[in-house]
């Protein structure tokens, strides 16, 4: 999901500096919604459940040109099934597999995601037109839809879900820094993290209230837009959140933002809270166990590193 929604300044920039252009989209379905609303995008394509099938559509359109800003073997097969010109991402696997396994990640540059992408059409003259990325809300919805009174107001939003283990923090932590935030929290996340949230709201009583497992995606984001500030682990709703430029503080365990370039991108205000450790990153994608067993990337962030910034008066 981060991977993709970084994508949509690429696709700005081509519909808005090429007058004329037809800006066509290629994706799963499960991540469908992330352009289902986007005014700069022409047409959206579904992958089917036979490449051959996508393969045809593909060739039915008659593309000038293929970007492929995902690099694997199913874009592989795609670009020379349909024998289309294509320019495609470095995805820089040399570096990421040195930055793992030496930990060298302080030796290069900070360079975003989404520049790495710009890199791959030098030949269009795109030029960064250095804006946040985009996310459209589906509906019009309202926040008592979604949130009792006491909440509906100035509200931080808590992004305790992720899909592995090693990018959440553990429970007992986030009650913590919960405690010690002056406003309102809504929680946030899927039904993986419902019982996370049931205890954090169970410790804290009212201050608390989840919508983890309650709400889609769509409405999820509605709600992250609403807020006042934003906490969240490296996980796709957080990447999302940059999307409405609020004060994010993003929090990073066994993975490193430096590393996948997937740090916040063009938002006024942000935090990036982690430590350094000998054994961080360890991975790229996140995992189930911290394989040492002692955690510290997580459970030694200070919590003050992640409350002053959500508690400060801008």
């Amino acid at each position: 999901m981060g991977d993709i929604i970084y994508t949509t300044p690429i696709v700005r920039c081509l519909k808005l500096q090429l007058p004329g252009s037809e800006i066509h989209f290629l994706t799963k379905t499960q991540f469908k919604y992330i352009y289902e609303n986007n005014p700069y995008l022409d047409k959206l394509h579904l992958l089917k459940p036979k490449l051959k099938d996508t393969i045809a559509d593909i060739k039915a359109e008659q593309f000038d040109l293929i970007v492929d800003l995902h690099n694997n073997l199913r874009t592989t097969l795609i670009k020379l099934a349909t024998g289309l010109p294509a320019s495609t991402y470095k995805k820089q696997r040399l570096r990421k597999w040195l930055g793992l396994k030496f930990k060298w990640t302080s030796l290069y540059p900070k360079e975003h995601l989404v520049d790495r992408y710009l890199k791959t059409l030098p030949f269009l003259g795109l030029e960064n037109d250095n804006k946040p990325i985009d996310y459209y809300i589906a509906n019009d919805y309202q926040l008592n839809d979604f949130l009792p009174p006491g909440h509906a107001g100035d509200f931080v939003a808590f992004i305790i879900g992720a899909t592995h283990f090693t990018k959440r923090m553990p429970v007992e932590k986030i009650i913590q820094i919960c405690a010690e935030i002056h406003s309102p929290i809504v929680l946030m996340g899927g039904k993986d993290v419902q019982a996370n949230a049931e205890a954090i709201q169970l410790a804290l009583g009212d201050k608390v209230y989840s919508t983890c497992g309650k709400t889609n995606l769509d409405q999820s984001v509605f709600i992250v837009s609403k807020a006042k500030k934003v906490i969240g682990f490296d996980t796709g709703l957080t990447h999302i959140a940059e999307a409405f430029n609020m004060p994010l503080a993003s929090i990073w365990g066994s993975t490193a933002p430096e590393l996948l370039g997937v740090f916040p991108y063009k938002i006024d205000n942000s935090l990036e809270a982690g430590i350094q450790l000998p054994c961080r990153p360890c991975t790229k994608f996140g995992r189930e166990a911290c394989p040492l067993g002692h955690f510290k990337c997580m459970k030694d962030i200070p919590n003050n590193m992640i409350t002053d910034f959500i508690n400060h008066e801008i």
